[in-house]
């Protein structure tokens, strides 16, 4: 039950449309409603802004349709991350307002699209091998009530790319920047924009690279002081964050 929810619910109390008993009824599952496997949090949304979010790796895909059709009850808006496809098929099979971007494995339901945020949110990718994290941050974004710009395959490899689109990156208010290999980029976009930038070291490189290990290290030595860093390959951490910066 979210913020306007629970509001429509007191009023309703207030007004003597439904009785207490059946409000508590309504209430029964807060703080949390439990499936035996999971503990459902319903008071995500008010405490967060976004209601808790299912990461699908590791549970079987029954699993993670009783937790989403939970959610689903409670919430306009549910996100699902790191689907493969046999979760996504069942879940779209049994919640027909599912939609599944299998860039990235996410599942979103998006009922209310409500903008909140206070800017766009740019979303920036070095290369096409970096864009499922970057889908993921876009969609966590979008999910929270951001405005998103996407802006793929500018790596310093080609510094002319990035440089091409320096006023679409003035125009933002957070920057997600995704960047396998030396991960140089975020210290790049940080030197020309004056927002907060969060960068996220994916897992994309050559054995030097030890799966996002380098990109982690060298982000993490940044020389931007606008620059901070969430996990490898941790693109809805990054939305995720992008999302709060953008309501305050």
């Amino acid at each position: 039950m979210n913020r306007d929810q629970l509001r429509d619910l007191f009023e309703q109390v207030r007004t003597g449309e439904i009785d207490i008993e059946s409000a508590l009824d309504r209430m029964r599952h807060m703080p949390f409603e439990d499936l035996g496997f999971a503990k459902v949090d319903h008071h995500r949304e008010l405490r967060h802004g976004l209601p808790e979010v299912i990461f699908a790796k590791g549970k079987t895909p029954e699993q993670v349709v009783a937790v989403a059709e939970r959610l689903f009850a409670h919430s306009n808006n549910v996100l699902i991350t790191r689907a493969d496809r046999e979760c996504a098929e069942l879940v779209t099979e049994r919640l027909p307002e599912a939609e599944y971007l299998q860039l990235s494995g996410a599942i979103r339901f998006w009922r209310d699209r409500t903008m909140r945020g206070k800017g766009p949110i740019a979303v920036v990718c070095a290369g096409t091998s970096d864009m499922p994290v970057a889908e993921e941050a876009q969609v966590t974004a979008e999910l929270m009530g951001s405005e998103v710009d996407t802006i793929h395959d500018i790596g310093v490899a080609g510094i002319h790319r990035l440089m091409h689109n320096r006023e679409r990156l003035s125009r933002a208010r957070v920057i997600v920047v995704c960047a396998g290999m030396e991960g140089a980029l975020p210290s790049a976009v940080g030197g020309l924009v004056s927002c907060p930038v969060i960068a996220v070291p994916t897992s994309v490189g050559y054995g030097a690279s030890f799966q996002g290990l380098a990109a982690l290290l060298g982000m993490l030595n940044s020389c931007a002081s606008n620059v901070t860093v969430v996990n490898i390959d941790n693109g809805f951490g990054a939305g995720y964050v992008a999302g709060l910066i953008n309501r305050l």
